[in-house]
């Protein structure tokens, strides 16, 4: 866990909490390393929250939600549009922030800011996202409207691969919507968490709108038990997805849990190859594979089997693999040293359960290399009964399996206990059609290898990749973060005298 004391070396930087507007010293000797995953030097050390800590955190919340949920959602949407502002002016330093911690290549956080940011312009609208209906004189002098009003401390834990990306599918939505914000984010890349919360204090969100507990599993669980937060919101893996799900849901807390993906590309024989290819490589290798929509299994359908490998092999070696601050980079190194074991164990475990190891990632020469990195690697022949295509690996292990068919590429598929990201690469309209309806998937690409929804949708798979009623973001998230009242009224004047018995009809 690289856990370390407060009487070790602490020269580097210390990364700590954001409450109630300012950054506060660690209150325990708790931390752990932050790698530089390209070089494998520590560069900082992350305090891990106590349960004081996020009950201080909790505490600052709850004061401030009365005053943050009764302001007019057009003010909160001013902050919203200033706090916009200030990500548009520091996209590369948070872009920076996100590769010298995580390891994803610089324009690829580059893109992981902007789709972060698009989601703060969707929660700009919330003026008009929580208009809701009106119906008058329903009957007897009644009308009839709804509302949609906030949860109160709302809380989100979220992952290593993506830390700016997908706490900004939270917070932007939560806030808008008049709730108050504690986010937990992965304690292996926690900077850019902090920064975050300056620019939002920046863009005058007031104190204790929005806070920042860095943390293990103990700032997890004291966010689960703790009677004042309303509702979680969890990305990561599927066990700690069921795992707060069951925990957070049976004290009465509302739960949004994404899981984990084996997503699959089906390759038909009316495919432009080439296309096919070119999506293979970057949905299957960008960002070393650590996506939860990343592409892992190629499904292969008919005779095209034996000419994707012909052309994926010089592809997958020929990757640029180097520290992602170079801006010829393709792919960067994995998180952490743990991580990079983990990946190479997975290829392991194919080459002895029988999958042909096309290109084999672990003797690159980058792999020698100080940081954490691995090459590209390959699977054909790979079975369903295998560890590597029943488990998400998150690296960069490309696997392909062959089926003879469409019905069988789609019975495939809808087999898997995950059911979060798929694609279709055809040129044929009435098989694209068919496939989108028959699917147990939640997200469906034809043409598209990482069908990622847009700021104004929703984000969120099927079966074991989501744990909870509601998807992320766009109007899944504005009901998410709001609870829904229905308000009946009559004013004196229109009421008869004398007790009603009797249900009340609409006349």
């Amino acid at each position: 866990m690289n856990v370390v004391s407060e009487k070790a070396d602490l020269s580097v930087k210390t990364v700590s909490h954001f409450i109630s507007g300012q950054v506060v010293a660690p209150s325990n000797d708790r931390f752990k390393d932050i790698f530089n995953p390209a070089t494998g030097e520590v560069t900082g050390a992350v305090a891990l929250a106590s349960v004081e800590e996020v009950n201080s955190a909790v505490q600052a919340a709850t004061a401030a939600f009365p005053s943050w949920s009764e302001m007019a959602p057009l003010k909160r949407a001013r902050i919203l549009f200033k706090f916009k502002e200030l990500l548009n002016k520091h996209q590369d330093e948070l872009a920076m922030l996100i590769t010298r911690e995580h390891g994803k290549v610089f324009t690829d956080a580059q893109g992981e800011v902007v789709r972060g940011i698009e989601v703060v312009e969707f929660a700009c609208g919330i003026p008009n996202l929580l208009k809701t209906d009106f119906t008058d004189q329903i009957g007897g002098g009644i009308d009839n409207w709804n509302l949609r009003q906030p949860l109160g401390v709302v809380a989100g834990i979220t992952p290593f691969n993506f830390p700016v990306m997908v706490p900004m599918w939270m917070f932007p939505v939560a806030l808008a919507c008049g709730n108050t914000f504690i986010l937990k984010p992965s304690e292996r890349d926690p900077s850019a968490s902090l920064r975050l919360a300056e620019l939002l204090t920046e863009a005058g969100l007031p104190n204790g709108v929005f806070n920042v507990v860095n943390g293990d599993k103990v700032a997890v669980d004291a966010l689960i038990e703790h009677p004042d937060v309303a509702a979680i919101s969890f990305v990561g893996s599927t066990p700690i997805a069921e795992y707060i799900h069951t925990e957070a849901s049976k004290r009465g807390k509302r739960v949004q849990a994404l899981g984990g993906a084996k997503n699959h590309l089906v390759v038909m024989p009316d495919a432009d190859l080439d296309r096919a290819v070119d999506a293979l490589i970057g949905a299957a290798y960008g960002s070393a594979g650590e996506r939860c929509m990343a592409i892992s299994v190629a499904v292969a359908v008919g005779q095209t089997g034996d000419e994707l490998i012909e052309k994926l092999i010089p592809r997958v070696e020929s990757l640029v693999i180097k520290n992602g601050e170079n801006l010829d980079a393709e792919m960067g190194p994995l998180v952490t040293a743990e991580h990079k074991a983990k990946v190479s164990g997975y290829i392991e475990a194919g080459e002895a359960e029988g999958a042909k190891l096309v290109v084999d990632g672990r003797v690159h020469p980058v792999a020698a290399e100080n940081g954490f990195f691995i090459g590209g690697t390959l699977f054909d022949g790979v079975r369903t009964d295998m560890k590597i295509y029943k488990e998400e690996i998150f690296g960069p292990v490309l696997a392909v399996i062959r089926v003879p068919d469409f019905a069988s590429a789609v019975k495939l598929i809808n087999a898997h206990e995950f059911g979060n990201g798929v694609s279709l690469y055809t040129s044929d309209g009435g098989v694209a059609r068919a496939f989108t309806r028959q699917i147990q998937v939640g997200m469906v690409g034809v043409n598209v290898p990482i069908p990622v929804p847009m700021a104004w949708h929703s984000f969120g798979g099927w079966k074991k990749s989501l744990f909870g009623d509601h998807h992320a973001y766009g109007e899944e998230g504005i009901r998410f973060y709001t609870r829904y009242k229905s308000v009946m009224q009559r004013w004196p004047d229109s009421i008869s005298k004398g007790a009603e018995f009797t249900m009340p009809v609409a006349k």
